[in-house]
């Protein structure tokens, strides 16, 4: 069936800021579907409170409203747009909540709007545990015994006829909120409660809890012609008793027999069809019994989720893109196959690569918090590593969580704890797979660590084989490795890191350079989805030890992007949101464009989005090898935060072009000390500050600038480590704690200048032109971290005197530190003087949100720049915001209950939201505003 062209314009809902549980997966796949039915002529409308999100850009959506995601937004637009179809499913829960709330107030069938991708009946049956359960039951599906609850009294009924262990399900929430095991009746009382009070309906499901089964997901789309593919089988290195966003996944399912998979598939689609009549994306949770492989079903979500953008970038088959398509009648025969451009998109991909998922966390940002695993979510990112093998995709996952990790073991960090690494397999943590590896190196058998992780003994296997390869390299030096052992070592996936570490007196360089004379060196594979079957047409490549390299280097001239690597606190979405534009200002200017990158959930590892994308850590030994076989004009660091950052040393150190600001003169931003002697020179207030690298300097650093005093490492993001002291005590603690936690980092001691004002600029320089892109000023004092800050362009409460210092200031420092490209700089103000905290010459969280406020491609500009095709006089900048905006930090703060939820020098929040508003009469800022006024006053 062709599409219906009735659908001439289509609303996407979004999912909002970013908070643990719902991340930048959803932006990419709003980005997709949008992109998606633009081809087809529609004109996509854009929902989204989001400011740091390609999503919200303009080069996403015809019209993009950045507006809060409630029924009286949906109107305005509907108003204002001929809106034909609405399309919930790629804003994740939120946009399913927020449509179905639309749909009870009528607003829908007021407008003439026509829910397309899911419809309202299937949400209900999916989230109403009950309805799901009772369903599940009349088709001959198995569930695990359980009982409805929407009382106190329901739920100890419940837990008295089905028995311990239980497991409290509640209904209507995202990212496992308020759900939890409950292994004997004196803990009961307290997890009802939490799961009562959780779910919006009051409603939970008591559950016997399967721990120890394994945990597998399978990803389908459905047409109008009840066609039905299965695009994905994911497998969960962590049994049952993980939440899904919290375990190791691996696709293709690793340990599932051919007999329970078809089952599975059976199952799956006969779950699918059952929950309502409509073409889209789907995903289903299944548990099985290590026994005797029966089959329960856990969950059904008709929706992208966050799996779909892992078996998205797994596969290559864009599940959004196509799942938009059917949403608006096409069938899979219909359209075509995006990676092989000759055959159908009505076909399941085939895989002869393995990709592994690992979490990342953010405990360090959440002090206190409970860190053992469970039901409910606590990751705040992902990464994924793909190989030939699992061993090989698990260590390249490794390299790629940016936790100082070569691998998966053999680097220096692991535990000789016994204790420590028992009790860390018995209440699993972020570490342990880490633990798991160093309690094989120290001889614990598999069968014992299979009985108190219950992971399948499959993948214990594959680990205990690379302790045992570590095992025989002890053996050799580098100039005897047998070349073939040398081969075997890197098909494992272990980096030449890892190989120093263990030969001992050799560096990673020596390493590289002694397999470089051997001649073993990476190919680059393409990622095709029906493993070479058809011929691919997409660059899409991830590297392996092999023969053949199927990446052939074109003879343009190419920049390659450097990525900002797994989400986490301090770094999110925006430097993908930076990386895109980057990718796309490349392109415009004439150069083929590359993308490094090892994000599943990102925009920025779109196949689409880059010339070439290398779906690879960005990690130095990777990234050198792909700069040795491309041999690009130069890199851009300047947009991949933090993580790009780091490699510019690396870069500058082997003769490689950093495109935009050198190595050198970020070097002197970023170093303390250089730093504040380049504002002495400049004549530019900063606080007294000091470097010490102990305690005991640190208190000689204290005493010379005064009480109170910030005190951070050098070289981190996110406010990583900060802290205000205010006696010697204190210091010491603080010192010590940093020293422990980030060896060899000097720390750096600053007078705080209590009771400040803290403000921002961002700006572009382009060796002769400085352009102000925004100056913010923050409701909250000097003191907590910009990031978890509203933020308020254009200033609202300062004087021209300070205003005039900041701009002066600005450009005095752009010019000083050789700028090219983007500039970032966060100002204290007291007593109407203005004083410099910190210059990040880089992209910032704060350029999106000044780029949506001011409707201006900021990052564009400032990679042309960067690039150097044009100046900042070849663009007319038009700033079209009237009034004021708000950037609006979101926390996560529900998902730790037992934390300190006080906001402080480090970083705290998961994500923004933007609000604007008319003047600054407007009754939402006149409530922040007395926050800051008793703020300053405290």
């Amino acid at each position: 069936m062709p599409r219906d062209t009735s659908i001439k314009s289509v609303l996407i809902i979004g999912s909002g800021p970013i908070i643990i549980g719902q991340a930048c997966e959803f932006d990419y796949a709003g980005s997709q579907a949008a992109l998606s039915l633009k081809d087809e002529g529609i004109i996509v409308s854009i929902i989204n409170s989001n400011p740091a999100t390609i999503m919200t850009d303009k080069v996403i959506g015809d019209h993009v409203y950045l507006l809060p995601l409630n029924v009286e937004s949906l109107e305005k637009i509907l108003i204002e747009q001929k809106i034909d179809a609405v399309l919930p499913t790629m804003g994740g829960q939120t946009a399913l909540n927020l449509c179905i709330e639309a749909d009870e107030q009528g607003l829908w069938k007021k407008y003439g709007v026509k829910i397309i991708g899911v419809d309202i009946a299937a949400i209900e049956k999916t989230e109403n545990r009950e309805a799901f359960r009772q369903l599940m039951v009349d088709i001959g599906i198995g569930v695990a015994p359980s009982k409805i609850a929407n009382s106190f009294l329901e739920g100890k009924e419940a837990a008295q006829e089905i028995g311990f262990p239980l497991v409290i399900r509640p209904s209507y929430t995202l990212g496992g909120k308020g759900a939890g095991f409950v292994h004997k009746k004196e803990e009961f009382d307290a997890a009802l409660s939490r799961g009562l009070q959780a779910s919006p309906t009051h409603e939970v499901l008591v559950e016997q809890a399967v721990l120890g089964w394994k945990e597998y997901e399978l990803e389908l789309l459905r047409d109008g012609n009840d066609n039905v593919i299965i695009i994905c089988s994911i497998e969960n290195f962590d049994p049952m008793g993980i939440h899904t966003g919290d375990s190791i996944t691996v696709a293709p399912a690793m340990t599932l027999s051919d007999r329970c998979y078809q089952e599975m598939r059976n199952q799956a689609i006969k779950m699918m069809r059952a929950i309502g009549n409509f073409a889209g994306g789907c995903n289903v949770q299944f548990s099985v019994n290590p026994a005797d492989e029966s089959i329960i079903a856990i969950e059904i979500n008709p929706r992208v989720s966050r799996s779909s953008a892992l078996a998205s970038k797994a596969t290559g088959y864009p599940i959004a893109k196509i799942a938009a398509k059917l949403a608006i009648g096409y069938n899979l025969d219909e359209i075509e196959n995006q990676i092989t451009k000759t055959t159908s998109a009505y076909f399941e991909p085939t895989l002869d690569y393995v990709i592994v998922k690992i979490p990342r966390w953010n405990f360090d940002k959440f002090k206190g918090a409970n860190r053992e695993l469970g039901l409910t979510m606590k990751s705040v990112g992902e990464v994924m590593g793909i190989g030939r093998s699992f061993i090989e995709a698990l260590q390249k996952a490794c390299q790629s969580l940016e936790i100082g990790r070569a691998g998966l073991g053999a680097d220096g960090r692991q535990s000789r704890n016994l204790d420590e690494i028992m009790h860390s397999l018995e209440h699993p943590s972020w570490d342990r797979l880490f633990h798991i590896y160093d309690a094989m190196s120290l001889g614990v058998p598999i069968e014992s660590i299979r009985k108190v992780t219950k992971i399948d003994r499959w993948f214990l296997n594959q680990i205990q084989d690379v302790v045992n390869v570590e095992t025989e390299l002890r053996r050799y030096s580098l100039n005897n490795i047998p070349e073939d052992f040398f081969f075997t070592l890197k098909q494992r996936g272990f980096s030449d890191t890892q190989i120093a570490y263990v030969l001992g007196n050799v560096t990673e360089e020596d390493v590289y350079q002694r397999r470089k004379a051997l001649g073993i060196k990476r190919v680059y594979k393409m990622v095709d989805t029906c493993a070479a079957e058809f011929a691919a047409k997409t660059p899409y490549y991830y590297s392996t030890y092999e023969g053949e390299n199927e990446s052939i280097v074109s003879d343009k001239k190419k920049i390659i992007v450097l990525g900002s690597g797994p989400n986490r606190i301090g770094q999110g979405i925006e430097f993908d949101y930076s990386c895109v534009h980057g990718l796309l200002a490349a392109k415009e200017s004439g150069y083929e464009a590359i993308m490094i990158n090892c994000n599943p959930e990102t925009v920025s590892t779109d196949f689409n989005m880059a010339d070439k994308l290398y779906f690879e850590p960005v990690f130095w030994e990777h990234v050198r090898e792909i700069i040795d076989l491309e041999k690009p004009e130069g890199v851009i660091v300047q947009l991949g935060g933090q993580t790009a950052l780091k490699m510019a040393e690396k870069l500058h150190e082997h003769g490689i072009k950093i495109i935009g600001t050198s190595f050198n003169d970020m070097d002197a931003a970023e170093d303390r000390g250089r730093f504040s002697d380049l504002l002495k020179e400049l004549e530019i207030p900063y606080p007294k500050y000091g470097v010490a690298e102990s305690a005991e300097e640190a208190l000689i650093v204290a005493h010379e600038v005064g009480y109170p005093v910030l005190v951070r490492p050098s070289y981190v993001l996110g406010g990583q480590g900060m802290s205000i002291v205010i006696n010697d005590e204190d210091l010491e603690k603080a010192v010590v704690n940093l020293l422990k936690n980030l060896p060899g980092n000097r720390v750096l001691i600053d007078h705080f200048l209590d009771r400040a004002s803290e403000t921002e600029s961002d700006s572009i320089h382009d060796g002769e032109d400085v352009h102000i892109i925004g100056l913010m000023e923050h409701i909250e004092p000097a003191g907590i971290h910009s990031g978890d800050s509203f933020a308020v362009l254009p200033p609202f409460d300062l004087s021209d005197n300070v205003i005039r210092q900041m701009e002066e200031y600005t450009a005095k420092i752009a010019r000083a530190l050789n700028v090219r490209g983007l500039l970032n700089i966060q100002f204290a103000v007291k007593e109407d003087k203005v004083f410099v905290i910190e210059a990040n010459p880089r992209a910032s969280r704060t350029v999106p949100f000044i780029a949506k406020a001011y409707d201006v491609p900021y990052i564009n500009i400032a990679a042309k720049v960067m690039l150097g095709v044009n100046k900042l006089k070849d663009f007319t900048i038009e700033r079209k915001l009237i009034g004021y905006a708000i950037k609006e930090p979101v926390f996560s703060f529900d998902k730790f209950p037992e934390i300190n939820k006080e906001l402080g020098p480090e970083m705290k929040s998961t994500g923004e939201a933007i609000r604007f508003i008319p003047d600054l009469q407007d009754p939402y800022f006149r409530h922040l505003y007395k926050e800051k006024s008793m703020y300053l006053s405290k």
